[in-house]
């Protein structure tokens, strides 16, 4: 397996893990009165799912993200080239003539 793809996989698994305890802190502290919302609705659960799905790729995004970030190699150039900006005057002349009616 290319170790990219496992890379993508083992972020995928820590996304899910953070998104489960991301959602189990939400519904056990009762954020916005959102525990009530679950239980008492027939399809709570339903929520409960999506939230954890929807959790899972925005923390797993980011993982990854970071990861491939922190991949960099440290012998790289850093910080680019430090070029000063030289400001330079302009004139222009322009011509006013009055509008016509």
């Amino acid at each position: 397996m290319p170790k990219l793809v496992r890379l993508y996989i083992i972020s995928i698994a820590i996304g899910f893990v953070l998104a489960l305890v991301f959602t189990a802190l939400l519904l056990a502290l009762d954020i916005g009165t959102l525990r009530h919302l679950v239980t008492a609705t027939r399809g709570g659960w339903i929520a409960v799912l999506m939230l954890v799905f929807f959790h899972t790729v925005l923390f797993s995004g980011v993982q990854f993200g970071i990861r491939v970030m922190l991949m960099a190699r440290p012998d790289d150039p850093r910080g680019g080239l430090r070029q000063r900006i030289r400001r330079q005057t302009v004139s222009a002349l322009a011509t006013v003539r009055p509008r016509q009616p």
